[in-house]
């Protein structure tokens, strides 16, 4: 199974984790239909409208006073995030015991690079992570 994320979003998870160090990231991420993106290439030529593709981040600490207080996650949107990034700044590159899971985890581990990024499912297993130059639409508050 092929995980695609869009470089865009790829380069601000790497920021983040490192900007993180020591500590360790963990950012949940939701994904936006193919068909919505902008910047279509021959890369997306072949994908269905309909593939999810790994296009926003949700700051983890976006909500950080609400939830200590109420135990409510305010900090991720109703709709959910379909996958979580997590960095491991002394390794391994894998899915660990102590990661929050979702249906696909991106790891990264230094050097803070984008091809330092892994995609596995729940169960640790690797997946193919095939990286999109596209943009997802822009959201407007009305």
């Amino acid at each position: 199974m092929a995980v695609y994320a869009t470089e865009g979003l790829l380069e601000v998870l790497i920021e983040f984790a490192a900007d993180r160090e020591p500590e360790e990231a963990n950012v949940p991420i939701a994904a936006t239909p193919a068909g919505e993106l902008t910047g279509l290439d021959s890369q997306l030529a072949d994908l269905a409208p309909g593939t999810p593709v790994l296009t926003h981040f949700y700051l983890p600490d976006a909500a950080g006073s609400v939830t200590a207080v109420f135990g409510v996650d305010l900090g991720t949107p109703s709709g959910g995030a379909q996958a979580r990034f997590v960095s491991h700044p002394t390794g391994p590159r894998a899915v660990t015991k102590t990661d929050d899971l979702a249906g696909v985890v991106l790891v990264a581990v230094p050097p803070w690079e984008v091809r330092t990024v892994t995609a596995f499912d729940r169960n640790g297993t690797e997946l193919e992570l095939r990286r999109l130059d596209a943009e997802p639409p822009v959201e407007r508050i009305e």
